[in-house]
């Protein structure tokens, strides 16, 4: 994941305090973890210990990958977007040309992205597409099915 991230306040937020979380509870505990594998013997032998070992280094590769995400993030405010067009943190009402379908869904980034919800990321095909484009456009998306056509009903935060 590179570039910018653009995140709500309260999703900064929410990654800070996971990050804190991460290092102020989870280090030490695999660090425990490990001192007590390291305390059963024989480390060429001791499975506890490879455990140990491997779940601090995903734990640390998770505290890197969040780190790169806050250091690159960017605090988008709700009062301060353009609705004429659709942009990040924009809820945008379509209509599937293909099915006649109306659905919603809110522009959000990779880190707020959650489908039951109808937040979909700006990084996916769909968002992708449609960022720019004003009412009335026509956003032509490939996917895996083939190309979806929708067309731009509403913009609205």
């Amino acid at each position: 994941m590179s570039g910018t991230n653009y995140v709500t306040q309260y999703t900064f937020e929410q990654m800070k305090a996971e990050l804190q979380h991460m290092k102020g509870v989870e280090r030490p505990a695999a660090s425990r973890a490990i001192a007590e594998a390291r305390e059963k013997g024989d480390l060429k032998e001791n499975a506890e210990y490879d455990a140990a070992k491997e779940a601090q280094g995903m734990l640390e590769a998770k505290i890197k990958q969040l780190e790169g995400i806050i250091a690159t993030a960017r605090i988008v405010d709700e009062n301060n977007i353009d609705t004429s067009k659709v942009s990040i943190l924009t809820r945008v009402t379509l209509t599937n040309l293909g099915t006649k379908k109306t659905v919603t869904y809110q522009i959000v980034s990779e880190k707020e992205a959650d489908l039951k919800l109808g937040k979909i990321s700006v990084t996916s095909p769909i968002g992708k597409g449609l960022l720019g484009k004003a009412v009335g456009d026509i956003s032509e998306v490939q996917a895996p099915a083939g190309i979806l056509r929708f067309k731009v009903e509403k913009i609205e935060i």
